[in-house]
């Protein structure tokens, strides 16, 4: 018989390899996927983690690798706080989604004027809101003490309806010929993000660099990260101490609400260039899987955010080469967190054989 032992303490061997251990695992499962697709599973695996930096063309892909990456720290190192503290934000996408509206409806106000106060702007606004439609759960949970797992997640279908909304609307681009989406910001000088568009650098990637440090200060060296850590392992404890949880809700989703839309304000600014009705590609739900990937540090999640960059990228790549389908690619990435949550259930518990009872 197979049991479950709890651990006395949790695992620090166990907290660091299972990442490593969850990547192998879905390597080899995703590896049988592929084979029952009538695909070579070591080519297909090859081409989604070798190929985009090591192969033929990764003169190519490697810039492609920091475009990618950037969203997904971003909004990862915002969820990672709330989570952290026990404070769970499902919505992301849905403030990735409002922060783009936001940022990229002032850059088209001011069209076609030139100005560097614009871009400032629009990174101003992005980032007030995805912050402010953070805000709704967060409100919603201090003061009627909803849950903050269902608003967050239900706001993202109404932001995904406003963005469509936008996109065939007031956002229209009058000289598209009818067709749905805005002008094309990446091609508005003013309104662009692209710093060096032949690098994959843009100020995305420089937020998401800067986004790191902060966090990685903030939970070493300041009082708040000690309170938001003390909070998600011993609320008891926070409370004693005289840690006021409303205030920690509002810090945690509101940072994690602002960061998420700067993420899609640099978004559209720059590799996306323009708001559509598809705009939104599913960064604030991968992010979770970032976020938990990294081990809700930082650094981890600066490391976790460029390896499921690498999945993207090596899944194009696999889209177009070995003709695999997009939902095998998504059911991919869907196997990490799987196994990533599977496997860390070892930290805490241990796994014990018991010969049962003689007959």
């Amino acid at each position: 018989m197979i049991r479950l032992e709890k651990r006395p303490n949790p695992s620090k061997a166990w907290s660091y390899s299972t990442p490593l251990l969850a990547v192998l695992l879905t390597m080899i499962f995703g590896g049988l996927l592929f084979a029952a697709l009538g695909k070579e599973p070591l080519t297909a695996i090859r081409t989604i983690f070798y190929d985009p930096l090591f192969g033929q063309h990764a003169f190519f892909y490697r810039p492609q690798l920091l475009v990618k990456a950037a969203p997904l720290i971003l909004i990862a190192i915002g969820l990672s706080l709330g989570f952290r503290a026990g404070i769970w934000n499902i919505g992301a996408e849905g403030q990735y989604i409002i922060g783009a509206l936001c940022g990229a409806g002032v850059g088209l106000a001011f069209y076609p004027t030139e100005s560097f106060i614009i871009f400032p702007l629009m990174v101003l606004a992005g980032a007030l809101g995805g912050w402010a439609w953070a805000m709704i759960p967060a409100i919603l949970k201090t003061r009627f003490g909803t849950n903050e797992i269902l608003v967050s997640l239900m706001l993202v279908y109404v932001a995904e309806n406003l963005l469509r909304g936008m996109a065939v609307g007031l956002m229209k681009n009058p000289e598209g010929f009818g067709f749905p989406g805005s002008r094309n910001l990446a091609q508005y000088p003013s309104a662009t993000s692209w710093i060096n568009q032949n690098a994959g650098l843009h100020w995305g990637v420089v937020f998401a660099l800067i986004a790191v440090i902060f966090a990685y200060v903030l939970l070493t060296r300041h009082i708040l990260g000690f309170n938001i850590r003390l909070a998600g392992q011993a609320p008891r404890a926070a409370r004693f101490s005289g840690v006021n949880p409303t205030r920690l809700v509002l810090f945690c989703l509101g940072t994690s609400g602002a960061l998420a839309g700067l993420a899609g304000l640099f978004e559209v600014a720059g590799p996306s260039g323009q708001v559509t009705t598809d705009f939104n590609a599913g960064y604030g739900f991968t992010a979770i899987i970032v976020a938990f990937l990294g081990r809700l540090h930082p650094l981890g999640i600066l490391l976790a955010g460029l390896l499921m960059a690498l999945t993207y990228i090596g899944g194009e790549i696999a889209q177009s080469q070995l003709q695999l389908p997009a939902a095998a690619i998504q059911l991919f990435q869907g196997m990490l967190l799987f196994f990533l949550l599977a496997v860390d259930l070892l930290t805490n518990y241990r796994i014990r054989l018991k010969q049962g009872a003689a007959a």
